[in-house]
């Protein structure tokens, strides 16, 4: 009588161990994994830095607006959450290495052509490449290491892989900040290229191919549901947030369309013989609050990097390089305490340290409506570590929760998810927070732009960088504007904080209230075959 093979044996039931081969190097392949993340998130924290050079004009930058700076950051992300949760699909069918080795060649691709645009309109388009590219890493990233990992080191890797993040947030401000002193702006995406390529060669030779064994049929109109309403809402939050107004039909029409075709798609997936999400996963509290958790602190900290790079900057007078310092004490936080994240959980529960997580979070964006123009370095030193210190005692437990309430199967469609939360949330941060910042300054601005000719009066209101472009090209004229800009700035500032901060406050309440506390000594966690590394019927990886 034959033997069955693994993936029937595990499909079944029996307990599978990760293949030895795979597990001897799985640490190594952590490191590819960290490098795929790293060029991902690095990208987006060195053009936090760059708004302002490429908001110059030519040649030291390409006279972006303030409008195109946005739809730079948000081409991005509007592809890329609205593809996430696809990519995890296709990733769990196709297999995750071919859709990682896919997206990264899409990413490298995108960066070498946003690197050379002459315009805002194709910065915008190469960026929503970049998007799709993205869309396709990231989930692929944690469903592979879901898949080389055995349960009980998952917590581990986990924290060393939402490490690499804080990583990336050191590196980005700093490795733009010497880019833009030395070279022009389009270097901070074509330095991605070579990282591009050393993580397609590391990830050939290294990444084992892993896939759902039992797919079932294609969900196409689950799939097509979920990009349709992924899109409209993400756009009607993005076109809310450049319109400083959530009320306009621009706005509104999307935005409700969207949410009208994503509660469909939840209909739909109920009543599916094979759907492309298994709703019933949100029935886990602490599923549905971990998922919670990362939308409302995105939410919170988006908003607050988007407007940070202009107080560093625009009033503070720091350069690119010198913000990019700054912002070191927020990703040393991350890199110490992420990793260890797990041992503090051991002892305390996900509950309490994700809670008091995003209480020192919604305490570091309050600090923020009290920094002003003078406010000593130290002090900004503090609040970004605390910050910091915050976000690596709440992703790595948020993660492990949100993907050690599926089967390992699943582990695309469950990262898809965590990261379709995170954009939605992120997207919302910048385009309400952005908003609330937007016309706050206007109504702050507007009543010192009496001496502006009436065709720059408009401009001048936009943002302050806005305004100190027309001071500066008013000459002496203009002076009168460079100190009420700062103090508008400021004042909108403060207001945004505020909000920001109790979103994290709210994202505090949500996980004391939802997640699930200490796990019982000699408890297994849920789902763990005991006796065994990792708990049944996974997939392969080879």
């Amino acid at each position: 009588m034959s033997q069955p093979s693994p993936v029937s044996a595990a499909s079944a039931g029996a307990p599978h161990r990760v293949p030895e081969a795979v597990h001897r190097r799985r640490w190594a392949i952590l490191g590819v994994l960290m490098l795929s993340l790293l060029i991902v998130v690095l990208d987006n924290s060195i053009l936090n830095v760059a708004v302002k050079t490429i908001a110059s004009p030519a040649p030291t930058g390409i006279g972006a607006t303030q409008s195109e700076l946005e739809w730079a950051i948000n081409s991005y992300t509007l592809v890329f959450a609205g593809l996430l949760f696809t990519s995890g699909l296709l990733g769990d069918r196709l297999g995750r290495k071919r859709i990682l080795l896919f997206g990264i060649t899409v990413f490298g691709l995108g960066s070498a052509l946003a690197a050379f645009s002459t315009s805002p309109g194709e910065l915008i388009a190469y960026r929503a490449v970049m998007g799709l590219g993205a869309a396709f890493v990231m989930p692929a990233t944690l469903a592979v290491l879901m898949n080389v990992f055995e349960r009980d080191e998952q917590p581990k890797a986990i924290g060393i892989w939402a490490g690499s993040v804080g990583l990336a947030i050191a590196i980005g401000p700093i490795t733009g900040g010497i880019l833009l002193e030395h070279f022009w702006w389009g270097s901070i995406f074509l330095i991605n290229v070579p990282v591009v390529i050393l993580a397609l060669a590391l990830m050939t030779w290294l990444v084992p191919e892993s896939k759902d064994p039992r797919p079932g049929r294609v969900d196409l109109p689950g799939v097509l549901l979920s990009v349709l309403g992924l899109v409209l809402l993400v756009y009607g939050i993005i076109r809310g947030g450049e319109l400083a107004s959530f009320t306009d039909v621009t706005v509104l029409l999307p935005a409700l369309a969207g949410l009208a075709v994503l509660v469909g798609f939840v209909l739909y997936e109920k009543r599916a013989d094979h759907p492309a999400l298994d709703v019933s996963y949100f029935r886990k509290p602490a599923f549905s609050a971990a998922v919670a958790a990362i939308a409302l602190v995105f939410f919170a900290l988006m908003g607050v990097t988007f407007f940070s790079a202009f107080y560093l900057q625009s009033v503070r007078g720091y350069s690119a390089l010198q913000s990019g310092l700054l912002i070191l004490p927020l990703a040393i936080a991350q890199m110490v305490f992420a990793p260890r994240a797990r041992l503090v959980v051991e002892r305390f529960g996900a509950k309490a340290v994700c809670t008091v997580g995003m209480l020192a979070v919604a305490v570091g964006l309050a600090a923020f409506a009290f920094f002003d123009a003078g406010t000593p370095v130290w002090v900004l030193e503090i609040v970004f570590f605390l910050q910091g210190a915050g976000m690596a005692h709440i992703m790595p437990p948020v993660t492990v929760a949100v993907m050690q309430s599926l089967p390992r199967e699943k582990a695309g469609s469950g990262s898809a998810i965590n990261n379709t939360f995170r954009q939605v949330g992120g997207a919302l941060g910048v385009a309400v927070l952005g908003s609330v910042l937007s016309s706050t300054y206007r109504g702050e601005i507007e009543g010192h732009l009496g001496a502006v000719p009436a065709a720059l009066r408009d401009t001048a209101g936009e943002s302050i960088e806005a305004t100190l472009a027309v001071a500066e090209k008013l000459g002496p004229a203009g002076r009168g504007l460079v100190t009420p800009a700062y103090d508008a700035f400021l004042d909108a500032m403060h207001i945004t904080a505020i909000g920001s901060a109790a979103v994290a406050v709210l994202g505090a309440v949500v996980v004391a209230v939802f997640l699930p506390g200490r796990t019982p000594a000699g408890e297994a966690p849920a789902g763990t075959v005991p006796g065994s590394r990792a708990e049944a019927g996974e997939s392969v990886p080879r």
